[in-house]
């Protein structure tokens, strides 16, 4: 609570512009974080840089390729998953959107785009490596982790690894709250006062009613987080990575199915009907993926249920289509 009321001072002062500047300064805190962890890790265990990575690579720990169609993490589904995740998580969301509109000009957030997508490469194997390290760690110093993975970090960093350790974790684990906590409000406050109170096609209002408006949304936008994190932790069973990826396919599949189905087609929809398809599309998903196992030999849908939410959407939108035609006319 703390947190947000401390986003909610400091967002209130200058929006986007302020969280363009705290988020630089967080990710550095965080990166920062993770290496000197990792340098920690590495210094007592006894071994070199080198020798550290050399022994992830050879462990477990580093297998990316699993060739069990069956699995949830077969490399297939994995890839092509992770491609469309990427496409929904960063290239459509709003928060990265008003990041990129923030630029001066087209070049400048294009440039931004290609930029992180391809510091995000060495900076996720990073996070990789630091967890196959505190996993190893783990391993040689008899440490049973209770409870998901998501311990592993804390229970290590706070209880083994000294004094200057459970600092920089903390320093970190503020970081990434922050960095993440800021600019979902902002996004979620912005889109839910322009696209769905319209304060800006509203002649009636002042700048000082829109602003109240703004001031009241943000507010409530903050206490609802309260109350999804509080729901998230009582109801959570998997490392917080896997499942907000398994809440992505079904909360970002209609994102998915309406961009592509405005990005290819140019058949008309009919509006009223496209709330329910959104709602339905995971719905169907959600039954496909709890009964998948009996109706098809076995499978279990993973990461690509994203895919599969989007193409019903997709489906759903075209079939509502069929309605605002002309008889005889087709389009793409």
């Amino acid at each position: 609570m703390l947190f947000l009321l401390l986003i909610n001072l400091y967002t209130f002062k200058r929006g986007i512009q302020t969280i363009v500047w705290t988020d630089t300064l967080q990710t550095t805190f965080l990166l920062a974080s993770v290496g000197i962890t990792f340098y920690i890790v590495r210094d007592h265990l006894g071994l070199t840089l080198s020798g550290l990575v050399s022994d992830i690579y050879e462990s477990d720990y580093s297998q990316m390729i699993f060739g069990d169609w069956q699995d949830k993490r077969f490399y297939l589904k994995q890839l092509v998953s992770g491609a469309f995740i990427a496409i929904v998580m960063t290239g459509l969301d709003q928060d990265m959107m008003q990041k990129n509109l923030s630029c001066r000009n087209l070049r400048d957030a294009q440039k931004n785009i290609i930029t992180l997508s391809w510091i995000l490469v060495p900076v996720n194997l990073l996070f990789l490596m630091l967890g196959a390290a505190l996993a190893m760690y783990a391993n040689q110093m008899g440490i049973v982790m209770p409870g998901t993975s998501d311990t592993l970090f804390p229970e290590i960093a706070l209880n083994h690894l000294g004094v200057v350790a459970g600092i920089v974790f903390i320093i970190g684990l503020i970081s990434a709250a922050y960095s993440s906590a800021d600019s979902a409000l902002t996004a979620l406050t912005t889109s839910f006062s322009v696209d769905i109170l319209g304060i800006n096609r509203n002649n009636m209002l002042t700048e000082r009613q829109r602003k109240q408006i703004r001031y009241g949304v943000h507010f409530s936008m903050a206490t609802l987080l309260i109350l999804v994190i509080i729901a998230f932790k009582g109801i959570n069973n998997e490392a917080v990575i896997a499942e907000l990826f398994t809440v992505a396919g079904y909360t970002y599949g209609p994102l998915l199915g309406l961009f592509t189905y405005g990005l290819f087609t140019r058949r008309p929809v009919s509006d009223r009907w496209v709330p329910f398809i959104a709602i339905l599309s995971p719905l169907l998903c959600y039954l496909l993926s709890s009964y998948s196992v009996k109706i098809l030999w076995g499978y279990k849908f993973g990461f690509e249920l994203l895919i599969i939410n989007g193409l019903l959407t997709f489906i759903g939108l075209w079939l509502s289509s069929l309605r605002m035609l002309p008889p005889g006319k087709v389009t793409g």
